[in-house]
């Protein structure tokens, strides 16, 4: 039963990082307009995502611009991109391959060896598809700082993390935490021994002696 609620565990832990990728990546907020400084806008507020750029009015009213053309956009945008598509896609094999390894599903139950098989198989593509979410999170992070930090950045191009990169770097951890209560619940096989041999028992003495 141990076992069996450390599995469950794992899997919804591993399945709410995936969803909070799913939303990282679809949130226009990966970086926000600065203030810091002389950099004071108060009329609107800029944003931008990994497929749209925002602004939004001090009345509330927010605009948002798809990116026209994706061979224009840097390569580090791309790689960030094709990183949390496949974190995406690995989320969503690993929660195929996790359900039908758990102990409260009903298929694979005259195997239970290849069913537990399965639902370590599915922690592992979950926290491979964390450690995809957490590169691409971390590598555009880094980027954001550097640019920050640049002094021959202009200051009103300088942007601090959005809401979005937290929301990455939380998922991340999420599903490989997941996926490491997946692995871990995979019960050890006990040690077995051959069976004692036997020694014969000595025949009772019947009191007489032969010559």
């Amino acid at each position: 039963m141990a076992s069996g609620g450390l599995q469950l565990l794992g899997f919804v832990l591993a399945f709410l990082g995936w969803i909070g990728i799913i939303i990282s990546t679809a949130m226009p907020q990966w970086k926000m307009a600065s203030y810091a400084g002389d950099n004071i806008v108060t009329a609107q507020a800029l944003y931008e995502g990994l497929w749209m750029s925002c602004a939004m009015q001090s009345t509330g009213q927010i605009q948002c611009k798809v990116y026209d053309s994706l061979l224009k956009l840097e390569s580090s945008l791309q790689a960030t991109r094709a990183l949390m598509v496949a974190a995406i896609l690995l989320g969503l094999v690993a929660v195929f391959v996790a359900v039908t390894g758990m102990k409260c599903m009903k298929c694979m139950e005259d195997d239970q060896v290849k069913k537990m098989r399965m639902a370590v198989f599915g922690g592992v593509i979950f926290i491979i598809a964390g450690l995809a979410a957490l590169v691409a999170t971390s590598w555009y992070g880094n980027r954001v700082a550097r640019a920050f930090y640049d002094p021959f950045t202009p200051v009103n191009t300088r942007f601090e993390f959005g809401s979005a990169l937290f929301i990455g770097w939380a998922a991340a951890s999420l599903a490989m935490l997941g996926g490491a209560f997946l692995c871990c619940s995979c019960p050890r096989r006990e040690t077995s021994y051959p069976p004692s041999r036997g020694y014969p028992k000595n025949a009772p003495s019947t009191g007489k002696d032969y010559v």
